[in-house]
C-alpha cells in the first residue's frame, strides 16, 4: 500500500466532507423555508458524522499505518419518515426556479463529486479496509444523492404541472 497515496486520499475526503458540511449550513441559514432549513441543517450533521468517521481512520493510519475496520452507519428509520415529512412540507413552500432548488441542484453535483472520489479510491486500493471504508462512504453518498434527486425531480414535476408545459 502507497502510505502516501493513502493519507492524501483521507485528507481530501475530510476537506470534502467539511466543505459539504460548510455548504449545508451556509444553504440552512440563507432559506426562508423552515422545511428546506431543516432538511439542510439534518444533510450538514451527516457531514459532521462522515467528518468523524474519516478522522478517526486517519487519526489511526497516521498512528498505526493501517486502517480501522470500518463499521457500517447505522440506519435510522426515524431520519426516513422525518425527511418524508419534510419532504413534503418542502415541495409547499419551495418553488423549482428557488434559492431551495437550486441549492439542491448544486448539492446533487456535490454528493456525486464525493461519490466518485470514494468510489474511485475503492477500486484501486489493495488493503481490504481501506476498500471497505471508501465503498460505506460512496453508498453514504449514494443515500445523500437518492434524497436529493427526489426533491429536485418532485419540484421540477412540480413546476411542469403549475406551468402547464406539457405538449399535449
Amino acid at each position: 500500500m502507497d502510505k502516501n497515496k493513502a493519507i492524501n486520499i483521507l485528507k481530501e475526503a475530510i476537506l470534502l466532507e467539511r466543505r459539504g458540511k460548510a455548504f449545508y449550513a451556509q444553504a440552512a441559514a440563507s432559506t426562508q423555508s423552515e422545511a428546506a432549513r431543516k432538511i439542510f441543517a439534518m444533510m450538514s450533521e451527516e457531514e459532521d458524522e462522515h467528518i468523524r468517521y474519516l478522522t478517526t481512520q486517519f487519526q489511526h493510519f497516521i498512528q498505526h499505518e493501517e486502517f480501522v475496520k470500518p463499521e457500517p452507519p447505522v440506519h435510522d428509520a426515524n431520519e426516513d419518515v422525518a425527511m418524508k415529512v419534510l419532504s413534503e412540507e418542502f415541495k409547499k413552500q419551495v418553488n423549482a426556479a428557488s434559492y431551495e432548488a437550486a441549492a439542491i441542484a448544486a448539492a446533487m453535483d456535490f454528493e456525486m463529486r464525493a461519490v466518485k472520489v470514494y468510489s474511485d479510491r475503492a477500486a484501486e486500493t489493495d488493503d481490504p479496509k481501506e476498500k471497505e471504508l471508501y465503498l460505506i462512504l460512496a453508498d453514504w453518498e449514494k443515500g445523500h444523492h437518492e434524497i436529493l434527486k427526489r426533491l429536485n425531480d418532485e419540484l421540477k414535476e412540480s413546476i411542469w404541472n403549475d406551468n402547464q408545459f406539457w405538449p399535449f
